[in-house]
């Protein structure tokens, strides 16, 4: 498919008049999005390169290769539109991506990727089966977030996202893996950078929020609802360029500890840097040592008039040294501007990517496939404020008032929600689709590299005009877990019931003795926040505590890092109370030989195996498959090792297709129940040891609790 620059598909609204223009629109918009990822993996002419890690904090390319494809089916199976897999195992090697979290796994040892070829055909694959259901999927508009067509432009926009975190990974490719195609050209344009100057910018009330009636795709971190007042504060006329960034350099800047936060000194100890990661010395034909910078696709003398790309906390420091060198009224501060202020900016460019005939900026792969000059674009009087590269902020991300997780992409936003991760905005210049528009809000580690640089502003005073970050966990299904396993010392409800992981823990212990069972390693299904995985680590070697949601992972891994815990419950009505705690509240040990991760039971990776126990804690409810995990997980136990199950056997249309359900149905006429359906599963390899019954509190509210029973039963591999 043709993907010159000047046929760049754009997200097609939600609504529309006509059901089978809507079709060609979204099967353009597809196409469009897997041809442009083609063509930037087709950049590769190597296929060792996709297995070489010049990011050691990202899986290598192979990975990202498959992703994006396997993304549409995982979803799908999630949602309960399709129920046949194309490639399970590839499937479950290439399903998370969230790969700077501390919870992912990224030793490679720890992985079987597949080869190039298998990824080749299996994307083949793919791309013919999400064009076919184009084609014959219901529809109807507009377009709402719980249709399949949603989906679909979830997974465009998702591997939009990937074109360009790819094409920072191939950024730092040694160049002979690399081969220069159009339309992936760089600028040619270099010089001397123009002199920074400071604006006045006029402040506002600044209402934050994509609104529900936009007719575009957005991701569930846009929606909801805040303001800010505003006040008027000064603006760099243009990017930090190359060249403003140099005298930083020049004075010492990355060994005056003073210009860096605790942070970044760490980050400064731990790498060494001493200039932007893209730079690099070169000895000149006189034997003097001059700047150069890698691009995508080449390496060209330091481009003094092309924006400086750095991190969050290279940035934060040269703001700190600017401040230093400034003579201007000590009053007048200089930092990097909030979201707030970018969005004050964002009012002087007219439209967005849906309305604009061509881009007012380098942005869009519209311009080149790297950046440019800093006085290219302007944008009444300021430059850049879209495209080129994005621009670092202030403000960590967090949800608006009104935020509500997508169901079927539950660790899009939640795990950014850690005051950990700070906002860019703006855009690259190989920014599409959704991260080209206003309203898009995306954000990395203060210490990830992107194609990210930076604007600073002036403010009177040291105060920062951001909403108020809230890391309370809000989400009710959570807080009411994390109630149930860490907010009460016994139970979660006034009676003499033993604390439920304890219960757990207790039957695990009692039968490991009775049956002589090892203790190295243990595997945790369905961990939950983690309460029982802690108890657990005390006892074994190894405990790896898997979950679906990483909503749920990201609170057990805040505790193993030492860091305590926020949550609001309903006390009655509209008032919460708000709980904390860590570990050491709980005299709970901080255990290392825990390790979490996201996975799906009904896909596991093979790397899930060699356990002396596992422990499936209410996964069978939870998953849409329960019938293939208990059919495959046999042959991820030692010799002799044991099962333990544990269900309330509740099984329910929304979670999982009747078809699906392993008891509390009518089978020829005979009941047969969730424990029945179990047996049936396991006996061809398992013997039963042991029943019994659990008694589970949580707490609804103040005066409202729920009191559930579920059915433990103990199985020992024949």
């Amino acid at each position: 498919m043709d993907v010159s620059k000047n046929k760049r598909a754009k997200p097609p609204p939600l609504n529309g008049a006509s059901i089978n223009a809507k079709r060609d629109e979204l099967k353009n918009y597809f196409k469009q999005t897997w041809a442009e990822y083609d063509s930037l993996f087709a950049l590769i002419n190597d296929d060792s390169a996709y297995y070489l890690r010049p990011e050691r904090l990202r899986h290598p390319l192979i990975f990202y290769f498959g992703h994006t494809a396997s993304f549409y089916i995982n979803k799908l199976i999630l949602g309960k539109f399709i129920s046949q897999r194309i490639n399970g195992k590839l499937e479950a090697i290439c399903a998370v991506g969230v790969d700077e979290m501390s919870w992912d796994d990224l030793n490679s040892e720890h992985y079987d990727w597949p080869s190039v070829d298998e990824v080749r055909g299996y994307r083949q694959q793919v791309t013919q089966f999400i064009e076919h259901l184009i084609d014959d999927m219901p529809l109807s508009l507009p377009i709402t977030q719980d249709s399949l067509a949603w989906i679909i432009l979830m997974g465009c926009e998702h591997e939009r996202i990937h074109l360009e975190t790819s094409s920072v990974i191939m950024r730092m490719l040694p160049l002979h893996y690399l081969t220069a195609v159009e339309p992936w050209s760089t600028c040619q344009n270099t010089g001397k950078a123009p002199i920074n100057a400071l604006l006045p910018m006029k402040g506002r009330l600044v209402k934050f929020g994509k609104p529900a009636s936009d007719d575009t795709f957005g991701w569930d971190n846009e929606y909801g609802d805040d303001q800010l007042n505003v006040n008027d504060f000064r603006t760099a006329k243009y990017l930090v360029s190359n060249q403003e960034y140099l005298a930083f350099i020049e004075a010492k800047g990355y060994q005056q500890r003073q210009y860096w936060t605790e942070e970044g000194q760490q980050w400064l100890d731990f790498t060494k840097a001493t200039m932007p990661h893209f730079w690099f010395k070169k000895v000149d034909n006189n034997n003097k040592e001059v700047y150069w910078q890698r691009n995508l696709l080449n390496e060209i003398p330091l481009p003094l008039n092309w924006p400086v790309e750095v991190n969050y906390l290279e940035a934060k420091a040269f703001c700190q040294w600017k401040n230093s060198e400034s003579r201007d009224n000590e009053k007048q501060f200089i930092r990097l501007p909030t979201e707030a202020e970018w969005l004050c900016l964002r009012d002087n460019v007219a439209g967005d990517l849906t309305t604009w005939q061509t881009a007012p900026g380098n942005i869009n792969n519209e311009g080149y496939a790297s950046s440019c000059p800093v006085d290219q674009f302007e944008h009444n009087g300021i430059f850049d404020i879209v495209g080129n590269v994005w621009q670092w902020t202030e403000s960590t991300i967090d949800g608006f008032h009104g935020f509500n997780v997508h169901p079927l992409y539950d660790d899009f936003s939640i795990p950014t929600f850690d005051g950990k991760h700070n906002l860019i905005k703006g855009g690259s210049w190989i920014s599409s689709g959704n991260e080209a528009m206003k309203h898009s809000r995306y954000a990395f580690r203060r210490h990830f590299f992107q194609h990210v640089g930076f604007r600073y502003v002036q403010s009177q005073g040291e105060i920062v005009p951001n909403i108020t970050a809230n890391y309370y966990e809000k989400d009710t299904i959570i807080c009411q877990q994390l109630h149930a396993q860490y907010g009460e010392t016994k139970s979660a409800m006034p009676l003499a019931v033993k604390h439920y992981s304890q219960q757990i823990t207790d039957e695990l212990l009692t039968c490991i003795e009775k049956y002589q069972v090892s203790t190295n390693r243990c595997l945790d299904l369905g961990c939950s926040v983690g309460r029982t995985s802690f108890m657990l680590a005390q006892h074994f070697n190894q405990v790896d505590a898997v979950d679906f949601s990483a909503r749920y992972i990201r609170h057990g891994v805040h505790l193993q890092q030492g860091k305590s815990v926020r949550y609001t419950l309903e006390n009655e009505g509209d008032i919460v109370d708000f709980y904390e705690f860590n570990l050491t509240d709980l005299d709970l040990p901080c255990r290392e030989n825990i390790f979490f991760s996201q996975g799906d039971v009904s896909n596991l990776k093979d790397v899930f195996n060699g356990y002396d126990v596992i422990l499936a804690q209410h996964i069978l409810e939870q998953s849409y498959n329960p019938r293939a995990f208990l059919q495959d997980v046999h042959s991820r136990l030692n010799a002799k090792g044991l099962l333990i199950v544990i269900s309330s056997y509740d099984f329910d249309e929304q979670k999982i297709s009747k078809e699906n359900w392993l008891g509390g149905l009518k089978i020829n006429g005979e009941n047969v129940t969730g424990f029945e359906g179990v047996s049936l599963a396991l006996t061809a390899h398992f013997n039963l040891l042991e029943q019994q019954q659990l008694t589970r509190p949580i707490k609804i509210n103040r005066r409202n609790f729920t009191l559930s029973f579920p059915h433990l039963s103990v199985w020992q591999l024949k």
